[in-house]
């Protein structure tokens, strides 16, 4: 729903240079030339909506957390590999879908892409004092789109609730998830600053 964006609207709905976030993430995945076809998941009240913005995606509803979106994609799609994108990462470059979808026909059965960690990272503990500081250079910002082989991806859905990330379900049921170089016009709009940023590089 977006609601930290501060919008009155769910986010994928919002403009970025008079096109929504949701018509321009369809548009990188179509452009790759890595995609086949595409299954968007909003919430119910706008489906129609999504129908009519990007009318070469099936639209499903979708559920109350990520996963839930997820789970309901993935009942209508009918294929061995699947990328999972978020429409918040509007600007990301369709050469990035292609590299997740190329690794996963090499052979890799997880795949995301990520970014150095640029900041030092602090953890803290629930009286927010520093417990310690993680080396940054073994850390990734991890984006998407995250590619799976379907039957992976299924899996761990079946056997876990909900995680923040796609990859990170994979991982609780075993399974190696590759990372491959991320790109920094990947990144999530997420805060207000963010929707700034979006549209000055829009």
């Amino acid at each position: 729903m977006g609601t930290r964006l501060g919008e009155d609207q769910p986010k994928a709905f919002v403009e970025v240079g008079g096109v929504t976030l949701l018509e321009r993430s369809v548009a990188a995945a179509r452009e790759s030339g890595a995609v086949d076809d595409i299954v968007v998941a909003v919430p119910e009240a706008l489906v129609g909506s999504a129908q009519r913005l990007v009318p070469d995606a099936r639209v499903v509803v979708g559920g109350t957390q990520r996963s839930d979106s997820v789970r309901a994609a993935l009942a209508v799609a009918d294929a061995e590999l699947i990328l999972v994108h978020d429409a918040a990462r509007a600007l990301t470059p369709p050469a990035l879908f292609a590299a997740v979808a190329a690794e996963l026909h090499s052979g890799a059965r997880a795949v995301v892409p990520g970014i150095p960690v640029a900041d030092t990272l602090k953890r803290v503990d629930s009286g927010d004092c520093v417990v310690d500081t993680p080396d940054r250079n073994v850390l990734r910002a991890i984006q998407t789109p995250q590619g799976f082989a379907a039957d992976v991806l299924r899996a761990a859905h079946a056997e876990s609730a909900d995680a923040t990330d796609d990859a990170g379900l994979v991982e609780a049921a075993g399974v190696t998830v590759k990372v491959i170089p991320g790109d920094a016009m990947a990144f999530k709009v997420t805060t207000p600053f963010d929707l700034r940023l979006a549209r000055l590089l829009a």
